[in-house]
């Protein structure tokens, strides 16, 4: 008898009719169970309307082959055709495989990353593998994540990919499946796919987590909100103002950390922060109707996947919060400064969301080990984190955006009206992004560079939501009067960077004519000369440039020019 031997990836199975025919492919999770499309059963005649009672499952990684045939499992077919929706179905085998493999689905962030499937085009019965490129989904209906073909030519997903699975190439999950394929997107040279993450899966077939074929912790560790606002959350003019500032950022490339008070003496509550995670969350996404998300205003869900991990700190420790991160991100772990060091060097950048600070177990070692090192260089290292207090928030915590939801005080005079205010802060927003825009080009470049100021148009346009109901009134003046003092903080840091910015250009021109003026005088060989240029050069390239030392450099290669040229 001959001995049963394993390729790369044994999970990978084809779906065929009961003639045959492939029709798509399938993750094999045992020798009993097959994981793949619903549409792709219906395709081969088995769906729970059709006559045919069961579909062929051959093996494509295993040697000697195998066939079997296999019936959807009761209760197990999600299918809305015409929706970015389910589109799942659980197969049960007539007879075991006689395979011994087992395969386990990751929970794990769908934001980026490189994938391989291997699916089963027509013109290829035999299978044939292609990358891609995890890229959430910037939809707000759905539960599909997208997937982005990494190169023009490669072979690309299509009919007979759907139901493959989607495995993780490179980073923390390497080789580990994530999700499974469940359409494909061609529109002449424009080509994308649609994933659905294990999330999503064992929303709508939970016996798969139950008889044991899952791993890695959820998105969503925020759990319900601490409070019960009267009726709809987005009901409420501050928390709606809330919701729309965050997802702006959120949703808008920026990078940096949000400081989010939810109690104080507003008692604004976390609610609003528990539904906008859930926006993002496949799990949740699963349980909310299309009709639920596009309803809602503008600018109040984030697209799929756009937030990587959300923990609620509440009674917990920093070692708790530490060991959620590192299985949710598949980090290697350790304390809370080894955790903070992995994530910051992790990529692509996570989005984080971590709720009650302050009512953790000890808050102080938490935002001491973990959160401070994080908040310092989330903007530089592109990391997205939100900070959730109930309480005033540590005055020494970094923070490029404050979403403080109190009342602005410190004018007792109703002098300007809401519309002045809205174009006060329309001018502030337009130049906090044109400074972000200098600093992400310029301030990562220089040594002890100023810092931009926190932006200030976020909070002031949630204040501006709520003082405007009461119009005229002394809040609106105070927005008023915090938007010219920001506006003249952010062109004080445009100053400052840019005559940073300017220093470095002259140097660099002052090196690049003595330079020239040398090689006219004593040729390009001159090994003195070479000798002062190189680390000249060097200074003024290498990041974090230090103008002082570079200054000092290029002054000495200068002096040392103009000193041949005169003895000559």
């Amino acid at each position: 008898m001959a001995l049963h031997h394993h390729s790369d990836s044994p999970w990978r199975v084809r779906v065929d009719d009961g003639d045959g025919t492939p029709c798509g492919a399938g993750v094999l999770l045992d020798d009993r169970h097959v994981l793949t499309c619903a549409h792709v059963v219906r395709y081969a005649g088995a769906g729970p309307e059709d006559a045919a009672p069961h579909v062929r499952i051959s093996s494509v990684a295993c040697r000697p082959e195998w066939t079997r045939t296999a019936r959807i499992a009761r209760g197990t077919w999600v299918h809305e055709r015409g929706t970015q929706r389910g589109d799942v179905a659980l197969l049960e085998l007539d007879e075991p495989a006689g395979c011994g493999t087992r395969t386990t689905l990751w929970k794990v962030p769908i934001s980026g990353g490189a994938v391989r499937v291997y699916g089963f085009p027509r013109a290829e019965p035999f299978g044939m593998g292609t990358d891609a490129q995890l890229a959430g989904s910037g939809g707000r209906q759905g539960e599909w994540g997208l997937l982005k073909r990494v190169r023009l030519g490669d072979p690309w997903i299509e009919r007979g990919y759907s139901g493959a699975g989607v495995m993780a190439l490179g980073g923390e999950f390497d080789g580990r499946v994530i999700g499974i394929v469940v359409a494909d997107f061609v529109d002449g040279d424009t080509k994308a796919a649609w994933m659905l993450p294990t999330e999503t899966v064992l929303t709508y077939l939970p016996r798969i987590e139950e008889l044991g074929f899952a791993e890695g912790d959820p998105t969503d560790r925020l759990g319900p909100s601490h409070d019960e606002p009267a009726g709809d959350v987005l009901g409420d003019p501050l928390r709606l103002a809330l919701t729309q500032e965050l997802t702006r950022l959120l949703d808008g490339g920026w990078s940096g950390t949000v400081v989010v008070g939810t109690g104080g003496t507003t008692a604004v509550g976390d609610s609003w922060l528990v539904r906008l995670v859930r926006t993002s969350d496949p799990a949740a996404r699963a349980t909310v109707s299309d009709a639920e998300l596009t309803g809602t205003p503008g600018n109040t869900v984030l697209g799929l996947g756009a937030i990587d991990a959300a923990y609620d700190a509440r009674g917990r420790s920093a070692a708790d919060v530490c060991g959620y991160l590192a299985r949710r991100f598949g980090l290697p772990g350790g304390d809370a400064r080894s955790v903070a060091w992995q994530l910051l060097r992790r990529r692509p950048p996570a989005c984080l969301v971590i709720g009650g600070v302050d009512r953790a177990r000890d808050p102080q070692v938490l935002a001491r080990d973990l959160l401070r090192p994080l908040a310092e260089r989330a903007r530089s290292r592109g990391l997205q984190l939100v900070l959730g207090f109930e309480g005033v928030p540590p005055e020494d915590l970094t923070r490029d955006v404050s979403l403080d939801p109190e009342p602005i005080r410190g004018s007792a005079v109703a002098g300007v009206t809401a519309t002045v205010v809205q174009q006060a802060l329309g001018q502030l927003a337009a130049e906090e992004d044109s400074a972000d825009a200098l600093e992400r080009e310029w301030g990562v470049r220089f040594f002890a560079a100023p810092r931009m100021p926190p932006r200030a148009a976020p909070r002031l346009r949630v204040r501006l939501a709520v003082a405007r109901a009461t119009e005229p009134g002394p809040e609106l003046t105070a927005v008023h009067d915090r938007a010219i003092a920001a506006r003249a903080a952010v062109a004080g840091f445009d100053r400052d960077l840019r005559r940073l910015v300017g220093a470095h250009q002259d140097l660099r021109t002052t090196l690049e004519l003595h330079r020239v003026r040398a090689s006219r005088y004593f040729g390009e060989e001159d090994r003195r000369l070479a000798e002062l240029h190189a680390p000249a050069a060097r200074a003024l390239h290498t990041v974090p440039i230090d103008l002082t030392a570079a200054r000092r450099l290029v002054g000495r290669y200068v002096d040392e020019v103009n000193r041949r040229i005169e003895e000559e």
